[in-house]
């Protein structure tokens, strides 16, 4: 799986003000990272001071999918940049994984 693959298959918007970096328009709450990526892409799931969900991050050949999986069990999904990633993870204290 990579980027573009990825950004193609599913209805991305671009987040204003965060080059680099889309979420998933419109999607089902339900909808988990593994029905986005399939079972073969590995994820790791992160806690964070700066974010009140779980986080959960799958990286693929050229950036990767963030996550936030909601106290309901629903998620809401990041597609990224390798530059995207990056600052998005640093911001949450997360980098480097």
């Amino acid at each position: 799986m990579d980027f573009a693959t990825l950004k193609a298959a599913w209805p991305w918007i671009d987040i204003v003000d965060c080059p680099g970096r889309f979420v998933l328009k419109d999607a089902d709450p339900a909808l988990m990272p593994a029905d986005l990526l399939g079972s073969d892409i590995p994820v790791s799931e992160h806690r964070s001071a700066r974010a009140r969900d779980a986080i959960v991050v799958a990286w693929l050949i050229d950036g990767g999918l963030i996550s936030y999986r909601r106290a309901d069990g629903g998620c809401l999904h990041t597609l990224n940049t390798p530059e995207g990633m990056a600052r998005k993870l640093s911001q949450l204290g997360l980098a480097p994984l």
